[in-house]
């Protein structure tokens, strides 16, 4: 089989040739994780605030998948800006085959800790078994969550971010027919409810796994074989577990804080629930553009350290937090402005309203933070600088951002908004850290790519 180089990518990529799909994809993903709160919303008032429960968790077991698929980005980009294609399938073999058994046996640890799960959550006895059934099925299938993941960041390293997009696009068609047969159409009889909502999920992420291989090899980027691990290369993995659990060690430590917090909400009623559920919702819609921007912004780093381009890299970056972080601040004051309005799609009471006012607010404030946290931890890691960001997460996360959310959510009594407060806080205070980190270098000299191979080559 012929291997097609992959696209050229290096300073002079435009920052929305690759940021303009995946703004889109990112868009499009996220109608698909919050089209199931919202069609849910007019079945059962319970199943919204359950599935967002039971979201927290697939999230958390999605930060373990992104280990490999985390290092994979990194690794692809570094290498294929240093031109060494003559690894590039053994790569892509070791990290999807590595990724896939990691799959199957979260799937099967997350599925037997369910109870488990919910008791530390706090869920209540009318959300819980919806919360359950959901974790039972779409977790029961995350090993195909977690080959997507990985199939997904080799593509868009060689520059193909448009199949995500795509990709994603038929995710959502196929899951919103899934949802109208089983709580509104033909199905209506087997009475599934939340457990029909999540096989559809599981069902269109299938599809779009075996789309995913198909363009694989339809654009002969590579190709995917047991053979490529012969020898099997134990040094390739090790450097990719060294850079993904560090990565995802970040992702996870948030994580499990945002889950601790959530539990804070819980003990405040349904009401807070379901105002953050719903929030969280239209929230998602305010932080996909410097997501995708942070993400593009990765791939391009990654292709210039691996290149030696290190100056490039490093102006690269302040150019993208200029356009970002303007567009980021708008977006989320117009959350704020038209939130009274946007959650009456949800059929919420005044109460929810009221709180959800109160969130968005503070959010303005979160969304300032996140998108410097996203822009340079993104970079960071695409630079091999991956270690500073996990400890600065840990630190931040539950020093500042628990600590004060709960100071004044629970002990002042401001409930969910003071939560958020404290988000904002860990949030703004950490990506000055992270920014400050990047203009002083302090990650150069950290790129994975062997220098004395590429220079041989």
């Amino acid at each position: 089989m012929n291997q097609k180089k992959s696209i050229v990518i290096d300073e002079k990529t435009p920052l929305l040739i690759l940021a303009g799909p995946m703004f889109l994809e990112f868009f499009l993903n996220t109608m698909l994780n919050n089209v199931d709160t919202l069609m849910l919303s007019h079945y059962d008032p319970f199943a919204p605030g359950a599935v967002g429960n039971a979201n927290i968790i697939l999230f958390m077991m999605n930060i373990l998948f992104n280990v490999i698929a985390t290092a994979t980005s990194v690794v692809v980009a570094q290498y294929l800006g240093a031109k060494q294609y003559d690894k590039m399938n053994m790569i892509y073999t070791l990290a999807i085959v590595v990724n896939f058994v990691i799959g199957v046996v979260l799937s099967g640890v997350f599925c037997a800790a369910n109870p488990l799960i919910m008791d530390f959550l706090n869920v209540s006895p009318e959300m819980r078994p919806y919360s359950m059934i959901y974790i039972y099925i779409v977790g029961g299938g995350g090993f195909i969550t977690a080959v997507f993941n990985v199939m997904l960041q080799i593509l868009r390293c060689n520059g193909y971010t448009k199949i995500g997009m795509w990709t994603t696009f038929a995710i959502n068609i196929i899951n919103v027919i899934g949802n109208f047969l089983f709580l509104y159409g033909p199905l209506t009889y087997l009475k599934m409810g939340v457990a029909g909502v999540a096989i559809s999920t599981v069902a269109a992420r299938t599809l779009a796994v075996i789309a995913l291989v198909i363009f694989f090899y339809a654009a002969k980027i590579g190709r995917i074989s047991l053979r490529c691990l012969r020898p099997f290369p134990g040094s390739l993995l090790v450097k990719m577990i060294k850079i993904g659990l560090p990565s995802a060690g970040e992702s996870l430590t948030y994580n499990l804080y945002q889950t601790t917090l959530l539990s804070f909400v819980n003990d405040m009623g349904n009401d807070a629930v379901n105002a953050r559920a719903y929030c969280n919702t239209l929230i998602s819609f305010a932080m996909i553009f410097s997501n995708a921007c942070a993400m593009a912004t990765q791939i391009i780093t990654g292709h210039l350290v691996g290149a030696g381009k290190n100056d490039e890299a490093y102006k690269r970056v302040f150019r993208t937090l200029g356009t970002s972080l303007p567009i980021t601040i708008a977006l989320a004051s117009v959350n704020a402005l038209l939130c009274r309005y946007t959650l009456q799609i949800f059929k919420v009471n005044e109460q929810v309203i009221a709180l959800g006012q109160m969130i968005m607010i503070a959010d303005i404030f979160v969304e300032i933070g996140r998108c410097l946290n996203m822009t340079f931890v993104s970079s960071l890691k695409a630079a091999g600088a991956y270690i500073f960001p996990l400890v600065m997460g840990i630190v931040c996360n539950w020093g500042l951002g628990l600590t004060t959310g709960y100071g004044l959510g629970v002990v002042l009594g401001l409930g969910v908004a003071g939560i958020f407060a404290g988000t904002a806080t860990d949030e703004c205070i950490r990506g000055l850290i992270v920014m400050s980190y990047w203009y002083r270098k302090k990650w150069l000299g950290k790129s994975i790519v062997d220098k004395k191979e590429t220079i041989a080559e």
